[in-house]
């Protein structure tokens, strides 16, 4: 084998072994239809919890409900979504604040209800200490135009040790208020 093969390969197994193995995903479903699908990982020092959602459906970031209050500024509102909110028990333990993307505004201030969020795909990311195996909970909302749907998930975290260099881009996420 080739010394610039051998090479690129030792380089993409190290980078493998930086990230721990991916959660099993976990589905939201409504009506027997995919709505969103979690899973977690440990990369680096961080526990990254994924989500992907279906075309038309959004979900919540974890400050949504102290950005809507924010901006309510005391007024009253027909209601707050509820925001993405994930425990973890067992061998991890978060050493940090959580982080996210930066939310999509779905507000619709005429109607004074005020909602931030994502469509699409997230990642919700936290330092932990400690090793797995961990257990997760994820409750929060995802909607579309017409419909919520309450999720309320384990996701179970076999392996992973925090620890070496993270394959995820902590840059571009923003710290949870």
């Amino acid at each position: 084998m080739p010394v610039k093969k051998l090479l690129l390969m030792m380089a993409c197994l190290s980078v493998a072994s930086w990230a721990g193995e991916w959660s099993e995903p976990a589905a939201v479903t409504h009506q027997d239809d995919i709505v969103a699908q979690y899973r977690a990982r440990v990369d680096g020092p961080y526990l990254v919890v994924s989500v992907v959602l279906e075309p038309g459906w959004h979900t919540f970031s974890m400050d949504n409900e102290r950005r809507a209050r924010e901006r309510l500024a005391g007024k009253m509102s027909l209601g707050i979504d509820q925001p993405t909110v994930i425990t973890v028990s067992g061998g991890l333990k978060p050493s940090g604040a959580w982080l996210q993307p930066e939310p999509k505004d779905f507000s619709k201030p005429e109607l004074r209800w005020f909602s931030y969020g994502y469509e699409k795909e997230a990642v919700f990311a936290v330092k932990v200490d400690g090793a797995a195996p961990a257990l997760l909970r994820v409750r929060g909302q995802a909607c579309t135009e017409s419909t919520c749907k309450n999720i309320n998930i384990e996701l179970p975290l076999a392996t992973g040790v925090p620890g070496g260099a993270a394959v995820l881009d902590a840059s571009k996420l923003v710290a949870v208020r």
